[in-house]
């Protein structure tokens, strides 16, 4: 039962990291245009490219984030720097994962060092977000409870209690 409830969490931590992620790309891919932009920016058009920013970050990370959960879950790891590294290694993979590899020079063309900049960075602050959620108590779902510890004894000079006379 404990799994099930766990699973939840960590569904809904990725799903508020991959929103923090994905808004801080569109800002950050957006912000020269937007800087330079003089006039009044429509709120709407705002709330769709964020959505699809969100779209975006999910779609790609699930697969790595999801290795990421289960290495952390499986073996207690609840250190912040562990999820700030693996959401860096993420958001790495996420970007390099749509730059094309030249198989025959072993190396990636076309990498613009500010988007991996933004995209690892964008790792970082989703790791932390995953932290804040569901890191700090991975692997707790798989410990026992803890049994109820026996009330203290009573002091040996001390009556039982009549009850209670209505």
């Amino acid at each position: 039962m404990a799994l099930i409830g766990r699973l939840f969490v960590v569904f809904f931590a990725f799903l508020m990291a991959c929103f923090v992620a994905g808004a801080i790309v569109v800002g950050a891919v957006l912000y020269p245009e937007i800087s330079d932009f003089g006039g009044q920016i429509d709120q709407s058009a705002i709330n769709i490219v964020l959505g699809f920013g969100f779209i975006f970050i999910s779609g790609f990370a699930l697969l790595p984030a999801l290795i990421v959960v289960l290495v952390t879950e499986a073996f207690y790891i609840r250190s912040v720097l562990a999820y700030a590294v693996g959401g860096a290694v993420v958001g790495a993979a996420c970007y390099l994962g749509l730059i094309p590899f030249d198989p025959d020079t072993m190396r990636f063309d076309g990498i613009v060092r500010r988007h991996l900049e933004i995209m690892t960075g964008a790792g970082i602050v989703a790791g932390l977000v995953y932290w804040l959620i569901a890191g700090r108590s991975a692997g707790a779902w798989r410990e026992p409870p803890r049994p109820l510890t026996p009330p203290p004894p009573l002091p040996s000079h001390s009556r039982p209690q009549a009850p209670p006379s209505s």
